[in-house]
């Protein structure tokens, strides 16, 4: 019987590590900032520390740390100031855990350069090349690059009155559109293909509606040829469709993981390690794609 799911995307290759259709990879989030929209994702050095050995133990394969609230509430943050929630933090587990893959949310080159100090292995473009330098870093240092949609919106702007027009499946073309044009610029720019990941960015420069419509049109994304990431952990598309407040959306965003997972996301970006492992594992071997850990049930012994 063919496997109804799509075609498995190129894998994603970081610090020699290969993540792809049979072993998906759990992004970790560790946000360096007083005021992110989860309270319980906020970190100072010490329990930043503690949560990433507790991500770890947890399945994370990866951990990205950003320093810079992503809307508009909580004040401008300077270049300065977000190397410096982010940078001593990224040294601290490059000390620790030395082969871990590290990524940076940030839109710009000034912080990126900063972090390459603690030998970052990704950028998490989440403004879509707000700062068109930010890709020629990301190569330069020898790093991944995270392509984003946000709608054509600058840096820490919630969206209002957001419109794709009066065809609804319009936000799916910009958002394919967007990111195979980000992609080839940035393996132009001189990233490896296989270090590019594609986000549709759920939330970002969308409503509600567009976000759900996107997330049904995953297999679309990873059609680009490229490894898709989604970033849906708790976000605000999760908490409307369900009219629950942030504390309250596990349950919701793991159905919008199993649903991603299916349609071909690789690479998944967590508050919460242990559950969202567990769902692309099992996702993945429904698809057929990753043998099941344990198979005794009815074996002969």
């Amino acid at each position: 019987m063919t496997n109804p799911a799509p075609a498995a995307t190129p894998p994603f290759v970081v610090r020699g590590r290969r993540f792809d259709a049979s072993a998906p990879a759990v992004m970790g989030i560790i946000n360096r900032t007083p005021d992110s929209f989860y309270a319980a994702a906020r970190y100072d050095l010490a329990s930043g520390v503690a949560a990433v050995e507790r991500m770890l133990a947890e399945g994370a394969d990866l951990i990205d740390v950003g320093g810079v609230r992503a809307g508009q509430e909580g004040g401008e943050v300077s270049v300065a100031a977000e190397i410096e929630r982010v940078l001593p933090f990224l040294l601290e587990l490059r000390g620790r855990f030395p082969e871990l893959v590290l990524s940076v949310d940030t839109w710009r080159a000034p912080v990126a350069v900063a972090c390459a100090e603690a030998g970052v292995d990704l950028i998490n473009d989440t403004w879509a090349g707000a700062d068109p330098e930010l890709v020629a870093v990301a190569a330069e240092i020898g790093a991944g690059y995270v392509v984003t949609h946000t709608g054509g919106l600058p840096p820490r702007t919630d969206p209002v009155a957001i419109s794709y027009g009066d065809d609804p499946d319009a936000v799916v073309r910009s958002v394919v559109d967007t990111l195979a044009d980000g992609a080839a610029r940035a393996v132009a720019a001189g990233v490896r293909p296989e270090g590019v990941l594609v986000d549709p960015t759920l939330d970002f420069g969308k409503t509600t509606r567009h976000s759900l419509r996107v997330l049904r049109a995953t297999s679309a994304v990873a059609a680009l040829g490229y490894p898709v990431l989604q970033a849906l952990s708790r976000k605000d598309f999760i908490g409307e469709t369900l009219n629950l407040p942030v504390d309250e959306r596990l349950n919701g965003t793991l159905a919008a993981t199993a649903v991603a997972a299916w349609l071909g996301t690789t690479v998944f970006r967590a508050h919460d390690v242990a559950a969202t492992r567990q769902v692309v594992d099992m996702v993945a071997s429904i698809r057929g794609d990753r043998p099941p850990a344990v198979a005794l049930r009815g074996e002969p012994h």
